[in-house]
Formats: C-alpha cells, sequence, structure tokens
C-alpha cells in the first residue's frame, strides 16, 4: 500500500494533527496549522521570532536569482540579525554574520543560524508546547471530533467497504 506520493504507508506516516505533531518537531513544522499553534504558543512565551527566522530561512532556500537572493537576505539579516533588527534571534556571537556576506548570498548562507534556532526551539520551547493549553486544547478538540458520530459513521461506512 503507497500514499498518494508513492511512498510506502505506515501508521507513522496516518499520524495526523496534534498525534503527528508530538512526534517531531519537523513534523510540527511540515505542518501549516501546527506552525500556526506553535507560533501562538511562541508569542506568548515573546520568543516567536524563532520560528518566523526558521521559516524565513526555509524560504530563502528556494529563492531563486541573484537579486531576490540579495534582497531576501538582507531583509533576513534587517529583521533577525542585525543588532539593530525589530525582531532579533538569540544566536551565539561568532556566529553572525557580518552585512559584507549579503553581497554574495548562497542557499545555505544561514544553515549554521538556522540549526542553532532550531535546535533552541527542539530542546526549549517545543517540549513546553506540548505541555501548553494551546497544544492540549487542540489535541482535545481533535479527539471529541474522532469520537463523535459523524467520524463513527464514516468509519464504519468505510469499514464495510474495504471489508466486502
Amino acid at each position: 500500500i503507497n500514499d498518494g506520493e508513492g511512498h510506502p504507508s505506515s501508521s507513522h506516516q496516518t499520524l495526523k494533527g496534534t498525534s503527528k505533531w508530538a512526534t517531531s518537531l519537523e513534523n510540527l513544522l511540515e505542518d501549516p496549522e501546527g506552525v500556526k499553534r506553535f507560533r501562538e504558543f511562541l508569542k506568548k512565551e515573546f520568543s516567536e521570532e524563532n520560528v518566523l527566522f526558521w521559516l524565513a530561512c526555509e524560504e530563502f532556500k528556494k529563492t531563486q536569482g541573484k537579486k531576490q537572493m540579495q534582497e531576501k537576505a538582507k531583509e533576513i539579516y534587517m529583521t533577525f540579525l542585525s543588532s539593530k533588527a525589530s525582531s532579533q534571534v538569540n544566536v551565539e556571537g561568532q556566529s553572525r554574520l557580518s552585512e559584507t556576506i549579503l553581497e554574495t548570498p548562497h542557499p545555505l548562507m544561514f544553515q549554521k543560524l538556522q540549526d542553532q534556532i532550531f535546535n533552541l526551539m527542539k530542546y526549549d520551547s517545543y517540549s513546553r508546547f506540548l505541555k501548553s493549553d494551546i497544544f492540549l486544547n487542540q489535541k482535545k478538540s481533535e479527539e471529541q471530533e474522532e469520537n463523535s458520530p459523524e467520524a463513527q459513521t464514516a468509519a464504519k461506512r468505510a469499514s464495510r467497504i474495504y471489508n466486502t
């Protein structure tokens, strides 16, 4: 059995929503709803800039053309890395980039800093997020939907189809 993209399906891949988010930060960040909830949580912790920086770096890696890369690199630098940044991220001082590197951007120029922020989120914010009201309420809401009479009826119909 394959999923829609031709990959073998497994019970791990069929997890959805909060169940999938709880397996790893990577899974959480792949789900737009997960990112939305995580941002909501980080905003309350005054550290939303971490996920915004991580997302900006992911987007930057997909940027085509030197001019566009220069513009995006400068935007990321000015927003998150400059000493005057409006949403400055907390990265190790020696790994900060100087503005001169912005002239010759490349897709992985922020990778080291992005990895630092990812690890900061993974080992700090993410575990607190999994215990937060935002996550737990979302999980509870999903469980209520799954246990609703409509969901059970649909599941019974599906099992009848496959068991005939």
